[in-house]
């Protein structure tokens, strides 16, 4: 029994953006709106989930059971997904039980929650963490954290047609480059098997460099059967993961007042900034033509936008109001 329709392939559109400091780059820049792919599940998360899903169907198992941390997307995409098409859900959280956006849409989408503490969430690499969970839930599949590995990464690869299939609609015949925030690497990997060789991937590190990401990317594309790969990881992590600044914070709210898109802090502001910040050194040459992944994340934003607007040195209506 699939946990998933077959058919259910949402599409997310492919969108300009315009800012003034794109053209005075010379630069266009197209957004996969990732984040507007569905009211309930949205974002690269999605794609990830979606053939470990797959495969919990074909093993008969009448659920998931995943981790992650009170603000994570992955998280709250599998709650949903659950919600939508009525299949139980375990979340198990880092840390101590917390009051959050996200937490709170878990448990109305009728997650299960299990808190780890801090210790026992960094266990879950040992061997037999898994164990006591599949005792207790023998009817769920495990998923890996971020909907990891090459499943995950397998199920990215669709994005690259996506785009493909929509240059025309900008009156685009091509594109020189792709963008995506990063944080375990799994999406860029997907990127990089679909344009298998096309164009180049840019990946923005949301966590810092030696994270391990690089090695992560290398090890699912070797998996994948590809030992030469055009893509570049450039460090947009600020100095460490979730780490906000007020150049950041007035960046992001700086672009959503220009540009119309709304933002979140973690992963696509820090790409979009990333992208800023290479064009000012001279590294993306005038009449280039990106593509930038809007990987969603918007829920997890909420918990944030008192920090923003204070970081930003930004307060009032307006700023309240974008929240």
């Amino acid at each position: 029994m699939p946990l998933i329709p077959p058919d259910w392939t949402p599409r997310a559109a492919l969108e300009p953006l315009h800012l003034p400091w794109l053209a005075e780059a010379g630069l266009e820049l197209a957004v996969l709106r990732l984040d507007a792919l569905d009211p309930l599940v949205s974002g690269n998360k999605w794609f990830k989930l979606a053939p470990h899903l797959e495969q919990a169907g074909r093993n008969g198992v009448d659920g998931v059971i995943s981790l992650g941390g009170a603000h994570s997307n992955h998280l709250h995409a599998l709650a949903a997904a659950g919600a939508r098409f009525g299949f139980p859900c375990v979340g198990l959280l880092r840390g101590e039980p917390q009051d959050t956006p996200t937490v709170r849409d878990l448990q109305r989408f009728g997650m299960t929650l299990h808190w780890l503490g801090y210790g026992g969430y960094r266990a879950r690499h040992q061997p037999g963490f898994w164990e006591p969970w599949r005792q207790r839930y023998p009817h769920l599949q495990a998923v890996p954290e971020g909907g990891g590995g090459l499943p995950g990464a397998l199920g990215c690869v669709a994005l690259v047609g996506m785009v493909r299939e929509q240059l025309a609609d900008l009156g685009w015949d091509d594109y020189h480059s792709l963008w995506t925030a990063v944080g375990t690497g799994t999406t860029l990997a997907g990127l990089v098997l679909g344009e298998n060789g096309r164009h180049p991937v840019f990946g923005a590190l949301a966590v810092p460099p030696d994270h391990g990401v690089a090695e992560q990317v290398s090890a699912l594309l070797v998996e994948a059967g590809r030992f030469d790969a055009d893509y570049h990881l450039l460090d947009a992590s600020r100095g460490g993961f979730a780490r906000l600044d007020g150049e950041l914070a007035r960046f992001l709210l700086d672009s959503e007042r220009d540009g119309g898109l709304m933002l979140e802090p973690l992963y696509t502001a820090k790409a979009l900034l990333a992208i800023r910040q290479e064009a000012r050194a001279g590294r993306l040459p005038a009449g280039s033509r990106l593509v930038l992944l809007h990987t969603g994340g918007l829920q997890g934003r909420r918990a944030l936008q008192a920090e923003l607007a204070q970081l930003a040195g930004y307060t009032g209506p307006a700023v309240e109001a974008q929240g």
